[in-house]
C-alpha cells in the first residue's frame, strides 16, 4: 500500500475512533507492495501528554499471516471521552452536504444515478 492510502486509513481510524484493518497483496504481485496494516483508532492515552501512533501493525511486503491484538476496552473508553463522534453534531447545518446537485468542477459525464 502506498503512503497516501496508508495516510487515508490512519485518518479514517482517527476521525471515526475505530479500528481499521486492511490487507494487501504481497510485493511480488504486479502493482502491489504488501504493507497490510491495523490502526487501533486511539490517538491519545489518559496518562500521556502527546498523541500516539495508532498503527499497531504494518506488515512488510512479504506474503504471510499477521496478527494484531486490539485493546477493545481501551478503544471503548477512548470513544466515551473524545470529541469526535456525534456528541457535538449540528445536522441542521449540513444541508448542502446532502443535496443531489453536482456543480463544476465535479460534474462527470460517466456518472450514473
Amino acid at each position: 500500500m502506498e503512503i497516501n492510502r496508508l495516510s487515508q486509513l490512519r485518518a479514517r481510524s482517527y476521525e471515526n475512533m475505530l479500528a481499521v484493518a486492511t490487507c494487501n497483496y504481497p510485493e511480488n504481485v504486479p502493482d502491489c507492495n504488501g504493507k497490510s496494516t491495523v490502526f487501533d483508532g486511539v490517538a491519545y492515552l489518559p496518562d500521556e501528554e502527546e498523541s500516539r501512533d495508532t498503527c499497531i501493525l504494518e506488515a512488510d511486503g512479504s506474503e504471510g499471516i499477521y496478527i494484531a491484538e486490539l485493546d477493545l476496552k481501551q478503544l471503548r473508553d477512548y470513544r466515551k471521552s473524545e470529541v469526535h463522534g456525534n456528541a457535538y453534531r449540528h445536522p441542521q447545518k449540513y444541508g448542502i452536504l446532502t443535496e443531489m446537485k453536482v456543480e463544476e468542477p465535479f460534474i462527470r459525464e460517466d456518472y450514473r444515478r
